[in-house]
């Protein structure tokens, strides 16, 4: 259910916004997403498989004014969806969401989210980013897909992939004490779709209802998936998507210009 959006050819065209530039959502869908849980979270995530047939084209490269290319860098970030309280019918249940003002004075509405950090699993993530973008402290239902896209900021091209995870309210209180929000709310999950400021995050709202849905009316499964939600040890894509994360605002080397070397000369049959 992927957006057909462009990843622009040039910086002009690229968006310059790091909060949400254009994004393409990967979801499970969601007759498929509770039947797999089980299997994706008790492993962990791992590297995607490389798809069979057609090798997918990365997009072109944007450059500088001056015609330098501009650096790539792969940012992994995890987030999610926390509900009040997963035993209430799904009619009653609502999700904590942050707002965030961008540069025009919009409040902008979304998920709470950010970069996995070493020796987290990208389900600790969640976690720890939910309780501290809003107060609330939760614990891991199921994940509900992933979401990645591209954007440049500060002279840097990013491709940004984040991990999202269905969350159950286990404590704490709405706070907007992070720096970088500005409001927290319960949201009524029925009103997501609305509120929610961004397209993939609205598909993923909704396909979150269905989940919660299915896993309500089977106990058992509820109990199972959340059991195989809890991991203490990253595997080798979280460690290196960590890595990636730390190094992200490293300064690069500069680059050597390669220097074609002189051949010889070699001596004619009249030199001597």
């Amino acid at each position: 259910m992927p957006d057909p959006d462009r990843v622009a050819a040039s910086v002009d065209r690229l968006p310059v916004d790091p909060d949400r530039p254009r994004p393409r959502v990967t979801p499970p869908k969601p007759s498929d997403l509770v039947s797999v849980t089980a299997t994706i979270t008790k492993t962990g995530l791992t590297a995607a498989a490389k798809p069979s047939g057609k090798k997918r084209r990365r997009p072109p490269r944007p450059e500088r004014p001056n015609g330098e290319r501009l650096r790539t860098v792969r940012e992994t970030s995890a987030g999610g969806l926390v509900i009040s309280d997963l035993d209430l019918p799904v009619d009653e249940l609502s999700a904590a969401l942050i707002g965030r003002v961008d540069r025009r004075g919009r409040m902008m509405w979304s998920l709470p989210k950010g970069h996995i950090e070493t020796g987290e699993t990208a389900e600790q993530t969640a976690i720890r980013e939910v309780a501290e973008e809003t107060g609330i402290h939760g614990t891991v239902v199921a994940p509900l897909g992933k979401i990645d896209y591209w954007f440049v900021s500060e002279g840097r091209r990013i491709h940004k992939t984040v991990h999202h995870y269905l969350l159950r309210s286990v404590g704490g209180e709405l706070s907007d004490a992070d720096y970088e929000v500005s409001e927290v709310a319960w949201v009524p999950l029925h009103e997501l779709p609305r509120r929610l400021t961004y397209s993939d995050e609205r598909r993923l709202a909704r396909m979150a209802r269905g989940v919660i849905a299915d896993l309500a009316a089977d106990p058992h499964r509820l109990a199972k998936s959340e059991a195989d939600s809890i991991r203490t040890e990253p595997n080798a894509y979280e460690k290196a998507a960590a890595a990636r994360n730390q190094r992200r605002n490293e300064t690069p080397p500069p680059v050597r210009s390669r220097r074609r070397r002189r051949r010889s000369r070699r001596p004619s049959a009249g030199d001597g």
